[in-house]
């Protein structure tokens, strides 16, 4: 229960509650099917993976950036380990800004959550949970769980309350609408516009395959993951589909976050509005408690393995990665103070977070395909073998479709960040006197730095075009 609940608790943030006005902006009814039936699909190949991977490899314990380390070597390891750790920073920098922005609607000086006050109050919930945290992971993880089950109350009441308020005439005149969304192309444009979003909402599927080295059971992680993916991906379908019955598409759009607030307070007046903005500062802090764990663990893990500088992987008494842990919500505290740099921070850190993530999920994929194809681990070309090929060829399709719909500015600032976090990998390489890249690398790196290189020119000219 407490792996499943750290897939929930890891996925339901705070991307769930404002669904129905980032749909409604980018498409309709049609198009959000669409783009949930894509994503649906892919990711719940991509969870299988993750499901077959923790039984077959059962020695690469430590989740997402062990399987590219395993399959492509060091410096490709590296990079998924960094790019999945800055996903789950940014993410939780998020959590902060929508849960002061939900605030702000009662105390303005929070604004949309990117204020001096915000970042000030921020900080102090930043700090306060971290040395709670640093005092032992089990007992943070039987807290994500009560959490969790927290969080989906308010949700549920909201699923309920749309079911019995949806109106078909509204629901047909957006299905009509949808078709032809003004500014937002063709359908195929509506659903890739989406793809990001939905990239953003799942983030945490693989939180049961980070933490399988506590499992008392290997299989527990295989089951955990399933049950976790398909109970958050009821409710996020849900919770968009059940919207565009609710209000016209225009005024879903409109609505401020979380717009799920804004949806229940049509159809139940001020008290479903408080129901929801009170669901979300609980989903929040239970969102933000399992991805900064799960930040901590990766590090851990990634220097554990090498490709980390090893302070890294240094627990105190509590057995907690007190360095990981410094680390990453320092990390938290510079994007914070970013945030008061920023427009539209919400949607920027949605973004970043999820382009981040693309590549070490790619990654999975790809080591799931060639296991497979190899045949490593299998007796011959058995049925279950050619399920798995099967799985693991769509999820790796999926994922590097993901990639394409992200598009090239997202890659550049995903390397903005990568090539000043090689420092990170060349320390490692250092301490272990080894090679630093192997030959094949080199081309891997060039691309990086000269990618950061046009994000950083970008940057500073304010040039948003490429």
């Amino acid at each position: 229960m407490a792996l499943a609940a750290m897939v929930v608790g890891s996925m339901v943030g705070a991307g769930i509650f404002s669904l129905p006005s980032i749909f409604a902006r980018n498409t309709g009814p049609v198009g959000g099917m669409v783009a949930w039936a894509i994503a649906g699909t892919g990711m719940l190949t991509l969870a299988m993976v993750f499901q077959f991977l923790s039984r077959r490899r059962p020695d690469l314990d430590a989740g997402i950036f062990a399987y590219a380390k395993a399959g492509f070597g060091l410096y490709l390891g590296f990079l998924a380990a960094l790019g999945y750790w800055t996903a789950a920073c940014l993410g939780n920098v998020s959590y902060f800004v929508i849960f002061k922005g939900t605030l702000g609607a009662v105390l303005p000086f929070f604004g949309d959550g990117d204020t001096v006050a915000a970042v000030g109050v921020s900080s102090i919930l930043l700090w306060s949970t971290h040395f709670a945290i640093l005092r032992g992971i089990r007992q943070a993880a039987g807290m994500n769980t009560v959490v969790t089950i927290a969080k989906i109350v308010p949700i549920a009441i909201f699923i309920a309350f749309a079911a019995y308020a949806v109106d078909l005439d509204v629901l047909r005149a957006n299905i009509a609408e949808g078709l032809d969304v003004e500014g937002q192309g063709s359908l195929f444009e509506q659903v890739r516009n989406t793809m990001l979003v939905t990239v953003f909402v799942f983030l945490g599927v693989e939180g049961a395959s980070v933490y399988s080295r506590y499992a008392k059971r290997r299989e527990d992680v295989a089951i955990a993951t399933i049950v976790g993916f398909l109970l958050v991906l009821a409710l996020l379908v849900l919770v968009t589909m059940l919207s565009y019955g609710v209000l016209p598409r225009a005024e879903l759009a409109a609505l401020r976050n979380p717009s799920m607030a804004g949806v229940l307070r049509a159809i139940a007046g001020p008290w479903g509005s408080m129901l929801v903005s009170v669901g979300l500062m609980v989903s929040v802090a239970g969102a933000y408690l399992a991805w900064i764990l799960l930040a901590a663990e990766v590090l851990r893990a990634a220097a554990g393995a090498g490709i980390m500088p090893s302070f890294l992987s240094r627990e105190n008494r509590h057995g907690v990665p007190a360095a990981a842990l410094w680390l990453s919500n320092g990390i938290v505290q510079l994007f914070l103070i970013v945030t008061l740099f920023t427009e539209d921070t919400f949607v920027l850190l949605k973004n970043m977070a999820s382009s981040m993530s693309l590549i070490p999920y790619f990654f999975v994929a790809a080591f799931g395909l060639m296991l497979t194809w190899r045949g490593e681990t299998y007796d011959g070309w058995t049925r279950r073998r050619r399920i798995e090929l099967g799985l693991a060829a769509v999820a790796t399709v999926y994922a590097a479709g993901l990639v394409y719909a992200g598009g090239f500015r997202y890659f550049v600032l995903s390397c903005v960040i990568y090539a000043p976090g090689t420092i990170l990998f060349l320390i490692s390489r250092r301490e272990q006197r080894g090679n630093i890249f192997a030959p094949y690398e080199w081309p891997i790196l060039l691309l990086v730095l000269v990618s950061c290189g046009i994000g950083v020119w970008a940057i500073s000219t304010g040039n948003t075009a490429f």
